[in-house]
């Protein structure tokens, strides 16, 4: 039997405060009681590790499913695996990763659950590759907001709706996917100093390496404008050194100066020159590589008590001006932003909302404040206006009204959801704010 709690009274964290009831169930038929139950505002909550309002539900209930956890099969000839929706990307490549298996595509952490990782069709370092995460995935069982079950594949309309459809299509209750085989769970690394946004182009445009990212220094100007570090890496057996590592907790929330643009103009030029001029080349454990963030704990306090938020855009691969000018409007804002990262995109994406697309994405820190949130605004405009992008699973600052310009397929996406979930049960936060299931006028 499900148990429903008051969600203020829970020890599950702060972002589900908004919603008046909250439910995390243990076992599939526990799930289908939880959402059969829900009543007629339900969203899903994974690890939260979304951002933005994707997993928050005001006055509504939540259902957290983080406790579903399981590897139900999993063949050894052809990697393909199947779980049920908690279950942990750094979990899966923590334990086959030994095996000679990994996700396929992993994005920044490893908390993310498999049903968020579809529900928002990550991306990784290695999207260029081998796509994005929705397109590794050969079935989902859904339990639709309409109280049916179904089973999809990727050519039914319905799975393109649920990849990257931000789980208002229903919840996931199992997913099969393809792992990726792997040379061993090391990571051969290459670093390498960018002195610009030209050398950062040409040397992704250039790379053979499975995984490629590059950290930018978001505080450059002039003919430094988009310099950093590009990290290229390949899955390896050599022994490492270096050894996974637990996480190591931020004890206190950082004091406002720490965040001011003269000390981060400081800590981002250290942080470049810590690279020598020629380049190094190390061996690091694969989830170090993949998850640098996941070595701090907490390490959101480091933007100080009010938070921070993240932009993060693609623009089309001829968009570099578009690119150049959303780096030089962030660095001349005296915003101070210790963290952007620029990764190659290819062309996959297997969602009808999906932020994937070709071209070059950039993600950009600021700490929380109202000029970093109007900055964010006329940087998704300049997106926006070459074609590009924003990642919804970033975002709490859209307009309604940037929805349909991003996302071409968005009046299909809306009749399969009035067709599974014909009462509107599945929402949240964000799906009220960009109006994502109703017309922006309506």
């Amino acid at each position: 039997m499900t148990v429903w709690r008051d969600a203020a009274l829970t020890g599950w964290g702060r972002a589900l405060r908004a919603s008046t009831r909250a439910a995390r169930p243990e076992r599939a038929n526990q799930l289908i009681e939880a959402l059969d139950a829900a009543g007629p505002s339900l969203c899903l909550y994974g690890a939260g590790r979304s951002y933005g309002d994707a997993a928050l539900n005001s006055g509504g209930a939540t259902v957290i499913t983080s406790r579903l956890d399981r590897v139900l099969a999993f063949d050894e000839e052809t990697g393909e695996i199947e779980v049920e929706p908690g279950a942990a990307i750094g979990g899966l490549l923590r334990d086959f990763g030994p095996r000679g298996w990994a996700p396929p595509v992993a994005p920044g952490t490893g908390f993310v659950t498999v049903a968020g990782a579809i529900a928002n069709d990550v991306h990784g370092k290695n999207h260029h590759a081998d796509g994005s995460f929705g397109q590794h995935v050969t079935q989902i069982t859904l339990r639709t907001g309409g109280g049916e079950t179904l089973t999809l594949q990727p050519e039914d309309e319905a799975f393109r709706a649920t990849v990257g459809g931000v789980g208002l299509t229903g919840a996931i209750l199992s997913a099969r996917l393809r792992m990726r085989p792997i040379a061993g769970d090391k990571a051969f690394v290459r670093e390498r100093r960018m002195p610009s946004l030209d050398a950062f182009i040409e040397a992704f445009t250039e790379s053979d390496r499975r995984y490629s990212v590059g950290w930018v220094d978001a505080a450059a100007t002039g003919a430094t404008l988009g310099r950093g570090i590009l990290e290229e890496g390949e899955s390896t057996g050599e022994p490492s050194r270096e050894r996974a590592r637990r996480a190591r907790a931020i004890p206190f929330d950082a004091p406002p100066f720490l965040l001011s643009a003269s000390v981060v103009r400081a800590f981002n030029a250290a942080y470049y020159a810590r690279i020598p001029k020629d380049g190094r080349t190390r061996v690091r454990p694969l989830s170090a590589f993949l998850f640098p963030l996941d070595a701090l704990a907490d390490w959101n306090r480091l933007y100080g008590k009010r938070g921070f938020h993240q932009f993060q855009c693609v623009v089309p691969p001829d968009a570099t001006e578009s690119l150049r000018a959303i780096l030089a409007e962030a660095a001349g804002s005296g915003l101070a932003s210790p963290l952007a990262v620029l990764k190659r995109l290819g062309p996959g994406s297997a969602g009808m909302l999906s932020f994937p697309m070709e071209g070059w994405t950039l993600t950009v820190d600021f700490p929380a404040a109202q000029a970093s949130a109007d900055l964010i605004g006329r940087l998704g405009a300049t997106a926006l206006d070459a074609g590009g992008r924003v990642y919804l699973a970033k975002d709490a600052l859209l307009p309604p009204s940037a929805v349909p310009r991003m996302h071409p397929e968005l009046d299909a996406f809306r009749a399969v959801c009035d067709r599974l979930d014909p009462e509107g049960r599945m929402t949240s936060d964000m799906a009220r704010r960009l109006r994502i299931r109703r017309a922006a006028d309506g």
